[in-house]
């Protein structure tokens, strides 16, 4: 017979195996995540110099739904949570009803670096298109500096790629708290930054004066967001998991000792 600490082990063994459907996570806790990110819409909003624009500081549940549940899952969540945002705060959505485009991308980006392996340089196809977007637009080759941030954007995505993985299931705090500052900044400097921006000047019209300023402030604002992303990321990384809610890449390299081992003891 199995002794009680087994048995318990083996449930939470089985919980995993449910969940690695969408990241490892129950459905539940996206479909929570999904209503945080909504709710955070309501949350003080934050002025674009010279557009009449402003963004909520919930935009930073959008690159941690890519990171915690998976660059699929991830954006679909960080999707609905922002279509539904965008209703309950309208003054927020520079695009319209068509707003969640932008977070859709950066949780796919930051989901896509966080997990590694063979399907990180999926996110520099989105680094690359922004690029593409920013110079098809007359705004953008006035002003082909922007190509400066999305180069840094797709630096950030490379080390990313290559050690965020590692670093998010190691043990280290100070390593995930990087990890998630890398993969969110990409996430936002790489992917809703450039497809926000390319959207805005087909929607407005907006020209290059506007954009001139904002070349330093904007992926100031976006580093600060992804330092605001890691400290509230952390804690949830290193102790959900701890009640049974698995967030964030999951060692699958390594097979499951604890149901072998409770096999033996039947």
């Amino acid at each position: 017979m199995y002794s009680k600490k087994y048995k318990k082990e083996l449930s939470m063994s089985e919980n995993r195996k449910k969940f690695k459907i969408l990241g490892n996570t129950h459905p539940a806790i996206i479909a929570v995540w999904a209503a945080l990110h909504a709710a955070s819409a309501l949350l003080p909003s934050i002025p674009i110099i010279g557009t009449g624009f402003s963004f909520s500081v919930g935009m930073i549940f959008a690159p941690l739904a890519g990171i915690f549940f998976g660059p699929v899952a991830g954006a679909v969540t960080a999707s609905v949570g922002s279509f539904i945002g965008t209703i309950i705060a309208p003054h927020t959505a520079m695009l319209g009803l068509a707003s969640f485009v932008t977070d859709l991308f950066c949780a796919l980006a930051a989901g896509l670096i966080s997990r590694g392996g063979k399907i990180w340089p999926l996110s520099l196809v989105i680094a690359a298109g922004g690029s593409v977007l920013w110079m098809a637009t007359p705004t953008g080759r006035a002003y082909p500096m922007y190509l400066i941030l999305y180069g840094t954007a797709a630096l950030a995505m490379v080390i990313g790629g290559l050690f965020a993985r590692r670093w998010l299931i190691g043990k280290n705090i100070g390593l995930q708290f990087t990890a998630i500052w890398i993969c969110a900044f990409a996430g936002f400097l790489g992917a809703s930054f450039p497809i926000g921006y390319f959207f805005c000047i087909l929607l407005y019209g907006l020209p290059v004066e506007v954009f001139k300023p904002l070349f330093l402030v904007a992926p100031a604002q976006r580093a600060m967001f992804a330092l605001i992303a890691a400290i509230i990321g952390v804690p949830l990384l290193v102790d959900l998991p701890k009640i049974g809610v698995f967030v964030g890449p999951q060692d699958q390299c390594q097979d499951d000792p604890v149901e072998d081992e409770a096999m033996d003891e039947d």
